[in-house]
């Protein structure tokens, strides 16, 4: 899947530092990571949730996940610190354009009545974030063999400095925004 990698070096670069008068190549703004969490509400009633979610995420991204856990005990949830409470992924260099390409190209077109992404989900900073509310829009998910349907978030990681800057490389690499 170089096709991205490709795509932002021939085409998003020249894009970018026309749009925005860039002086140099090392100004203009690229994909630094994208980071994938499941978070994981029912693991005190299921406790196998969590590997099921390890593996649908490792089979989505190529990576093995990592646990991530409470950072501090909150009574009305039921949570001590340091129980576990999802797992995440972060993705750069080669697996990053891949599960790129594979999610703007292959999943996303997958959802039901999809009508492009928000454009309003930008931190301030160049950083985007967004929600899936299902693991079977991917292709390597059977849906036969899922236990719960779970919900991910992704978020993109640029060296943007604005938010107009971030628009438009994620969408010099495909991302389908609402228009």
């Amino acid at each position: 899947m170089e096709k991205l990698r490709e795509q932002y070096q021939k085409e998003a670069i020249p894009a970018l530092m026309k749009k925005f008068n860039y002086k140099s190549v090392m100004e203009v703004p690229k994909l630094e990571k994208i980071v994938v969490n499941i978070g994981l509400g029912d693991i005190k009633d299921n406790p196998k949730a969590l590997e099921n979610a390890m593996n649908d995420l490792g089979l989505i991204t190529g990576q093995k996940p990592i646990i991530t856990k409470a950072k501090k005990s909150i009574a009305a949830f039921k949570l001590r610190e340091g129980a576990h409470i999802g797992c995440k992924v972060t993705l750069r260099s080669e697996k990053m354009y891949e599960f790129a390409y594979k999610l703007f190209n292959v999943a996303m077109p997958r959802i039901r009545d999809f009508r492009g992404v928000s454009d309003t989900a930008f931190d301030g900073r160049g950083n985007y974030s967004m929600g899936i509310k299902e693991q079977l829009i991917f292709p390597e998910i059977e849906y036969d063999k899922i236990d719960k349907l779970r919900g991910m978030d992704i978020i993109f990681v640029t060296t943007a400095k604005s938010n107009e800057e971030a628009k438009e490389l994620l969408t010099l690499l495909g991302m389908p925004f609402k228009s």
